[in-house]
C-alpha cells in the first residue's frame, strides 16, 4: 500500500482539513479506491492533532476505512457497500 506508485498522495498544510481538501479525498476515493493522505509539518505546527486523530476524523467525514498510518501519511480506503 504505501509503495504503490498508482496510489495518489495528497498534501494537508497550513489550510487544514477545508472543504476543498474533503472534495479532492472523496474523487480520489470515488475514481481509485484508495488515497495516501500525507500531514505536512505546518499543519501538524498550526492545528496540533495527532495522526491518529485526523485519521478518525477523515475517515467519518469520507465513510472511508483506515488501512493504515505511517510516518505522517494516512492511507484511507473507500467503504463497500
Amino acid at each position: 500500500m504505501f509503495q504503490d506508485p498508482t496510489v495518489v498522495t495528497i498534501n494537508i498544510g497550513k489550510n487544514g482539513i477545508d472543504e476543498k481538501i474533503i472534495k479532492e479525498v472523496e474523487n480520489v476515493l470515488r475514481a481509485r479506491g484508495v488515497v495516501k493522505i500525507r500531514l505536512l509539518k505546518n499543519f501538524r505546527e498550526a492545528y496540533g492533532y495527532t495522526r491518529e486523530e485526523v485519521a478518525i476524523i477523515l475517515s467519518q467525514r469520507l465513510n472511508a476505512e483506515v488501512v493504515g498510518i505511517r510516518g505522517y501519511v494516512i492511507a484511507l480506503k473507500k467503504r463497500r457497500g
